[in-house]
Parts: C-alpha cells; sequence; structure tokens
C-alpha cells in the first residue's frame, strides 16, 4: 500500500513527471536513439515548469493592474483573491490535466480511425490550456471535491470529443479560403471564426476584399504579439496611473504608495513590461514541453490513422489574408478598449485585454469574416471577438472558474473556451 501511494505522489502527484513520463513513452514507442528520447524527455519537463514560473510573474502584474483600474472605476469590489492560481492549481490538479490531456488525445485518434472525422488535433499548447481551463470549472462546478478518475475520464471524453469535431465544423469555411481540404484549423478561435463567417456574408460586402488594399508597412509591428502586448498594457497602465495621481484618493493613494520612492509612472510602465514578460517566459515553457509532445503524439496518430488530416494553429490561415490579420486584429483591438470601459461602469469588473489572445483570434475572425464580406466582413469579425472575450472573461471570472484558476482565465482562455465554458460546468454539476 505504501508503495501506491509513493506513485501516487511522486508520479501521477508530480504533473512535470508525468507529462515527462509521456513523452518518453511516445519517443520510446517511435523507436527513437538514446539522444532524442534524453533530449525530449528532459525539455519537456524542464518546459512545463518553466511554464509555473512565468504564471507567477503574469499574476503579480495582475496584482497592480485590477485594484489600479478597480481604484480609477471606483468600485468597491475586494481585489481578486482567495483562488488557487495556475501555480497551486497545478499542484493538486495538474496530472488530471495532464493524463486527461493524453488520454483525451488518444480519443481524437480512435474517432478520426473509425469515424469520418479524419482530423487529428496537434496544436498541443491550446490542448493544454484548454483541458486546463476546463478542469478548472469542473472541479469549481464540483465544489472542488473531485476525485483523480472521475475527473481524467471526464475531460478526457469532452477533450477528445472538442477535439475531434471543432476541425470538422470550421472545415467547410476553412476549404473556401484555402481553396483545399490538405489541412484543418485547430484552434480555439474557432467558434469566432465561424461567426464571423456568417455574420460577414449578412452584413458585409465580399467585393470590398480587404486583401486588394494596400496597408503601410508602418503597421508591421502589429504582427509581432509580444511588442503589442507590452505597448497595449503600458498603454493602460500609464493611463491608469495618471488618472490615480490626478484622484488623490485615499485607494489612489495606496497604491501609489507600493512604487516607494520609484515614480508611480515609471512603476506602472515596469510592471506592464513585466506582464508582458510573464506571458513570454510562458510561451517559452510552453513551445519546450510542446515541442516534444506534439511529434511523439503525431508518430502515434500517423501509424494509426493513414490518410488523416492535420489540425493545425491558428497561423495557417493567415498567408491566404495578410491584410485581413490586420483588419481583423485591429477591430479586435478597438473592441477591447470600448468593453474595458463599458465593463467597468456597468457591471464593475475590470477586463484584461488579452493582447495575444485578441491578437490570434482577431487575426483568424478577420480573415473568415472577410472571405465573406470584405473589409467590413473582417472588422466585424475582430469586434466580435473582443465581445466574445470581455463577456466571457467577465462570466467565467466571476461565475465559473473564479476559486480555481480566474488568474489564468485573464490571459489564457479563449473564444472557444468561454463559449463552451458554460455548458461544461452544467454537464459538471449534473456528473459530480
Amino acid at each position: 500500500m505504501e508503495i501506491i501511494t509513493w506513485i501516487a505522489d511522486n508520479f501521477f502527484g508530480t504533473p512535470a513527471i508525468l507529462l515527462g513520463f509521456i513523452v518518453l513513452l511516445g519517443l520510446l514507442l517511435q523507436k527513437k536513439n538514446l539522444s532524442q528520447v534524453v533530449s525530449g524527455t528532459f525539455k519537456a519537463i524542464i518546459g512545463f515548469l518553466i511554464i509555473n514560473a512565468g504564471a507567477a510573474v503574469i499574476t503579480g502584474s495582475l496584482g497592480i493592474f485590477e485594484p489600479m483600474w478597480k481604484e480609477v472605476f471606483g468600485l468597491e469590489t475586494a481585489p481578486l483573491s482567495g483562488f488557487l492560481g495556475q501555480e497551486k492549481f497545478n499542484l493538486e490538479f495538474g496530472s488530471a490535466v495532464t493524463l486527461a490531456m493524453t488520454l483525451g488525445f488518444l480519443v481524437n485518434v480512435l474517432l478520426a480511425r473509425f469515424t469520418p472525422f479524419k482530423y487529428i488535433y496537434l496544436t498541443g499548447h491550446m490542448m493544454f490550456w484548454t483541458t486546463t481551463i476546463f478542469a478548472g470549472i469542473t472541479v469549481q462546478a464540483a465544489g472542488g471535491d473531485v476525485s483523480f478518475w472521475p475527473l481524467v475520464i471526464f475531460l478526457a471524453v469532452i477533450m477528445g470529443l472538442y477535439w475531434t469535431f471543432q476541425p470538422t465544423l470550421v472545415q467547410p469555411f476553412l476549404r473556401k479560403i484555402t481553396g483545399n481540404d490538405n489541412v484543418a484549423l485547430g484552434h480555439t478561435s474557432a467558434s469566432v471564426a465561424i461567426l464571423s463567417a456568417l455574420l460577414g456574408k449578412v452584413f458585409g460586402n465580399k467585393k470590398n476584399d480587404a486583401e486588394h488594399i494596400k496597408l503601410p508597412k508602418k503597421l508591421e509591428f502589429l504582427r509581432d504579439s509580444n511588442v503589442i502586448t507590452a505597448l497595449t498594457m503600458g498603454i493602460l497602465f500609464l493611463i491608469g496611473a495618471i488618472i490615480l495621481m490626478v484622484k488623490q484618493t485615499p485607494g489612489a493613494e495606496k497604491l501609489i504608495a507600493q512604487a516607494g520612492n520609484q515614480s508611480f509612472i515609471v512603476y506602472s510602465i515596469v510592471q506592464s513590461f513585466t506582464f508582458a514578460a510573464g506571458i513570454a517566459v510562458v510561451l517559452v515553457g510552453v513551445r519546450m514541453f510542446i515541442g516534444e509532445i506534439v511529434p511523439a503524439f503525431n508518430g502515434i496518430a500517423t501509424k494509426l490513422v493513414p490518410g488523416a488530416k492535420p489540425a493545425l494553429d491558428a497561423p495557417i490561415v493567415y498567408p491566404y489574408a495578410a491584410n485581413s490579420v490586420i483588419i481583423g486584429f485591429l477591430g479586435a483591438f478597438v473592441g477591447a478598449i470600448i468593453w474595458l470601459v463599458v465593463l467597468g461602469n456597468t457591471v464593475g469588473y475590470v477586463f484584461v485585454p488579452t493582447m495575444i489572445v485578441l491578437f490570434f483570434h482577431g487575426a483568424v475572425a478577420g480573415v473568415f469574416g472577410n472571405s465573406t464580406g470584405g473589409v467590413r466582413g473582417a472588422l466585424i469579425g475582430g469586434f466580435l471577438t473582443a465581445t466574445v472575450v470581455a463577456w466571457g472573461q467577465y462570466l467565467m471570472v466571476t461565475f465559473f472558474i473564479n476559486t480555481t484558476v480566474p488568474d489564468t482565465a485573464m490571459w489564457a482562455a479563449d473564444s472557444d473556451m468561454f463559449i463552451l465554458g458554460p455548458i461544461i460546468s452544467m454537464l459538471a454539476k449534473l456528473i459530480f
């Protein structure tokens, strides 16, 4: 019995080790040499641990951004607190997430093998974050009292179905954009992609194709999500800091005092770069462990499902409509600023404009919106993205995930997660 407990605590209870084992197994099954096996396994473990470090940095910056803007809007609600947070959640439920992600992928492979839906989802970082967010929703819906294997099985089934049918639903629209059926979109922007194509057809003008206009080279920096994140958060931190310094309320003075001897303006700007740096750190970790686990998955999938189509990350659609990518993001950016003000002055929630989400999802929505509605369709797609992300974040953080990983939902939760979140919560309440 002690041996079983030791294995549970040190193997299944240690997400980084479990993840490393899964990669090790995948590489051994593909008969990789010793160097590849050791390198892949170690890099997967290190990458996962880097994610935890980056998550802590992001949470620290959010702990300043949120109370700052609550003071700007004059909100009396307490700062976000009393939740597990990504780091603690990983320690407690990370093994279940990792195992569910693996089993969910196998469900996806089996469905592709034995049904007409021949799509293998290979966007690894989306697999991880979607499983994490859905796990957070499930744990909260179950009141925090959920056993390991029931949680794993529930998530594995949900994820396997999602990773199979998400590319399936998008493919008819994507086929018109690419002109072929070689690849599919495997990304959590699927919902806004479909909605943008539909709305673009109704409200747009297909004859005014965004790809027929020329955009200035000065806007090329908009393609770098790290720069956009730092720039946007820098502007918002700066505006917030100036308003607090003018207001001079007791709450404002308390926040300003956190800067110590440093100028509050400089302190706030540094926080914006810290936020962007935290996301960059997380992405380094994600790329490192995904760079090892996806080839392991891919090797297994191609052997089991000959002729399957890979469902890949959002950038696969960008080359088909480069102007629409920028226009879609601009629509999302403007929408995010509008909803930041609206939410703060109505429901009393400080929306964190997640530029990485808004960039990638707004870009996809722009491409799909342009395909049916031209420039207007691309802008509508971008604004729609901001609307889904802003209100989805508010609902998720306030009602569906506030005791588990609301910090993660503020920057890593995506369109599909917000739309499917309430459904997952309802199913979890019925089952657990």
